[in-house]
Formats: C-alpha cells, structure tokens, sequence
C-alpha cells in the first residue's frame, strides 16, 4: 500500500490527526500534517501500518509483537530500529495504531521510545 493510492479526500482526513509522541525526550501530540512528505506505509505481520516514520528507516525495522485488538480496530507493537545502531535498549518503539474507518490500514495514535527489555520470563515457552 503507499500513501500515493489514498484519494486526496482521504488524505486531508489523515492531515487532521494527531499522534502522541515521545521520541529523544520530544513530546507530542504531533499533526499527521507535518509528517505525510517522508512516510510510507509499512507492513508489520500482514498489516499495512503508517508510522511517524521516514520511508528510509523501513528496512532498519524488525518488528518483535503485533498484538491485533479483539476488535480487530486496533494494533499494540513492539519493534526495533536499528537504524543509528545496534544496542538493545536504545533501538525499542511501542506503536499503537487504530483502524481507519473503512479502509484496510492502521494509523499511529502512539509512537514511543521503548526500552527492550529482553527477559527470560517473558520468553515463551
């Protein structure tokens, strides 16, 4: 999916949300106005998913979970970014994203720096 294929009227729909970010100690809520020129949908296991997130970055991301809503309206995920590295605790993002209404994508409503925490506990099994 790529944002080119959306009509221009569901596009200004998207330019009127907002997403809560906190990214390097920056904090939102951000306009999807002021993010619409770099991004690019992404596909995260079987969903197309707009991040606040340059297209350039995408081939740096591996995503850990994907928890899908009961409802199916919304998605919880876990992924990493090692695009400015390789540690552990400095690569982690938390999205949660709902569902356009009548269309087949999810959009960020949160997108945060998440610590990895990488736990024998939370394995499974």
């Amino acid at each position: 999916m790529k944002i080119a294929d959306l009509s221009p009227e569901l596009i200004e729909k998207i330019k009127t949300l907002r997403f809560d970010r906190i990214y390097e100690k920056h904090e939102g809520p951000w306009k999807w106005e002021n993010w619409l020129d770099d991004e690019e949908f992404i596909n995260m296991s079987g969903y197309d998913v707009l991040l606040p997130l340059g297209k350039e970055y995408h081939a740096n991301i591996t995503p850990l979970r994907v928890i899908p809503s009961a409802d199916g309206n919304t998605l919880t995920i876990f992924f990493q970014d090692t695009s400015f590295g390789h540690e552990m605790f400095d690569s982690g993002f938390l999205a949660i994203c709902e569902k356009m209404p009548h269309e087949n994508f999810f959009i960020a409503t949160v997108y945060h720096e998440w610590f990895i925490l990488d736990h024998p506990l939370l394995k499974p099994t």
